[in-house]
């Protein structure tokens, strides 16, 4: 599959598994997971097919790795960054010491005096490497990295996820915890 195709399926896909699955006619169930079937149906049903070696091809090859399946293969979801109501059943896991946040240039402020927020998703994103949250942050403009001192974090009782595919979750992190790199 050409990578043109691939980004419009994952594009696609995280539209309709992450925001508007009713769109499509799918109900995620427990943990965002979706019939594998009931997928690639829906899909056919509003035009865009999908095959299943396609499917699998995003799933295993994208580069974000947005998507899993579950053990059976049956089912699949997407990992996170939902705006729709969803637990995703991830267990509380201690984190990294330090974790990186990127952003654009025109939210450091609002950042450095409200903390980061999780807005219209379930959680704040968080990388392990600089290089990583620099690339997020490319995406809304010129980027800026933030450090977390995400040890005296939790230390001091917040919880921490980290996502199947490593991206690490909170639901804030007030300003004390933050510094701008």
């Amino acid at each position: 599959m050409n990578d043109s195709r691939l980004v419009k399926i994952s594009k696609y896909l995280s539209y309709h598994l992450r925001h508007r699955p009713d769109k499509i006619g799918l109900e995620l169930a427990e943990g965002g997971w979706v019939s594998v079937n009931e997928l690639l149906s829906a899909c056919k049903k509003d035009r865009f097919s999908i095959s299943r070696d396609e499917l699998n091809e995003v799933v295993e090859n994208n580069n974000k790795k947005r998507f899993s399946f579950d053990s059976t293969g049956t089912l699949i979801r997407a990992n996170q960054g939902h705006s729709v109501e969803i637990d995703l059943q991830l267990s509380p896991t201690v984190p990294p010491d330090v974790l990186y946040h990127g952003t654009g240039h025109h939210a450091v402020e609002s950042i450095l005096q409200n903390g980061l927020n999780k807005m219209s998703r379930h959680h704040v994103h968080l990388a392990t490497d600089i290089a990583t949250a620099k690339a997020v942050g490319k995406r809304h403009g010129k980027p800026v990295v933030f450090a977390v001192d995400a040890q005296a974090m939790h230390r001091d009782g917040y919880e921490f996820y980290c996502s199947d595919n490593g991206v690490w979750l909170v639901d804030r992190i007030p300003p004390d915890y933050l510094k701008q790199i």
